[in-house]
């Protein structure tokens, strides 16, 4: 358990120093984890519409953070250059993120061409139906998203930092919460960038 813990909090810091040192993009997170919280409840309840909550909301403000307001020049502050990030990324990093976002903006592309979804659904009688399959479709996605990244880091390194992986994923909602929470205060100082701390535990 101890192993577990460390190797998570490791990967928890690099994630933090490595990709979130614009404020912009830490506001953004602390958005689309109260929007995962939501998810997380109304799936219980209606699983299509947590995952409509989950990628319409929480994954479009997060990934927008990284996307369009995340330095990716030179780290000075961790001595190394985006590209060695990009390289040691243990989780999706830019070139995965765009072809799983490919493949998500496709779905409902593909559904629209094909009401039955190449003979999967029931076609939907209207607006309302289409996008509960929309929702069915990206929550099908999310999870094969999650086991796929999970095989390729067995693969690549071992099961253990693909589990490791995949609970930090599942959690992230609540750590960013505590994490960020400061976020859009200091965005209404003109502090646009984390000027960091040193590393805690």
């Amino acid at each position: 358990m101890q192993r577990f813990l460390r190797t998570l909090h490791e990967q928890r810091w690099d994630d933090h120093r490595y990709y979130h040192q614009s404020r912009i993009n830490q506001t953004l997170h602390l958005i689309s984890a109260c929007s995962f919280l939501v998810a997380y409840v109304w799936v219980f309840f209606d699983p299509a519409v947590a995952s409509l909550i989950a990628w319409g909301v929480a994954m479009i403000s997060r990934q927008s953070g990284h996307f369009f307001f995340e330095p990716k020049g030179y780290d000075a502050r961790n001595q190394c250059t985006h590209e060695y990030k990009e390289a040691i990324k243990v989780g999706y990093n830019l070139r995965r993120k765009v072809i799983l976002h490919a493949v998500w903006a496709a779905a409902p592309i593909a559904l629209w061409w094909d009401p039955s979804f190449f003979g999967w659904l029931t076609p939907h009688e209207d607006m309302w139906g289409f996008w509960r399959h929309v929702g069915w479709l990206w929550l099908w996605l999310a999870v094969a998203a999650l086991v796929v990244r999970v095989l390729q880091l067995a693969v690549q390194k071992d099961l253990f930092t693909g589990i490791v992986w995949v609970t930090k994923i599942l959690t992230d909602p609540f750590h960013d919460i505590v994490l960020y929470h400061r976020a859009p205060l200091h965005l209404l100082r003109g502090e646009l960038l984390d000027p960091g701390h040193p590393r805690a535990g």
